[in-house]
């Protein structure tokens, strides 16, 4: 089966998600710069999610470009993923609306630890159809950031019950860990 259908409907959800995470932003009414203090929360988890958006379609694109073709258990996979990165309108409005307080700032990390196992799980899907000689698996398999990063958010998770500021920097230090690019699987890709 083909690729093209998964790209383009993930595609369409990833731009969905990030179109209604700025629509939920609500402008300030006044002219004034006092009037964007109250909003500096909300602009905060914004700009947290769509860089985590962002990394998830930028690695989406680049682990189904090293795919030669997907099954039913890989569009589930997929399906899947999709289901939990459509949560972060909803997690990174809360979140920023309750300024950054315990129970939003943990929901916000159980989303996005369900999102890293969601694509970890979907690399996994990817890896069996194409069997344990192909790119795509060499290239997942050598890549350990999606446990490091399941690890970080579930210790993020905890040390919101500590502080919820401890738990939100570890979730900005998965998006850092993530938004340097991987030389590995560029450099493999490009060698295909």
């Amino acid at each position: 089966m083909g690729k093209g259908r998964l790209e383009a409907f993930s595609d369409g959800v990833l731009a969905i998600v990030i179109t209604i995470m700025v629509l939920e932003m609500k402008v300030p009414h006044g002219d004034s710069l006092d009037v964007l203090k109250p909003l500096f929360p909300i602009w905060i988890s914004y700009i947290l999610s769509f860089v985590n958006v962002g990394i998830y379609w930028n690695n989406h694109h680049h682990m189904l470009h090293a795919a030669k073709q997907v099954n039913g258990k890989v569009l589930w996979a997929n399906t899947h993923l999709l289901f939990w990165l459509s949560m972060f309108p909803f997690v990174t409005g809360w979140m920023g609306e309750n300024h950054f307080t315990k129970w939003p700032v943990i929901l916000y990390g159980f989303i996005s630890l369900m999102c890293g196992i969601a694509y970890y799980l979907l690399a996994l899907a990817l890896c069996s159809v194409h069997g344990k000689d192909s790119l795509i698996t060499k290239t997942v398999l050598a890549d350990k950031k999606g446990i490091v990063s399941i690890v970080i958010y579930l210790a993020g998770i905890g040390l919101c019950f500590i502080n919820p500021w401890l738990g939100f920097s570890t979730y900005v230090l998965v998006a850092i860990m993530w938004f340097m690019p991987d030389k590995f699987i560029e450099r493999s890709l490009n060698e295909s």
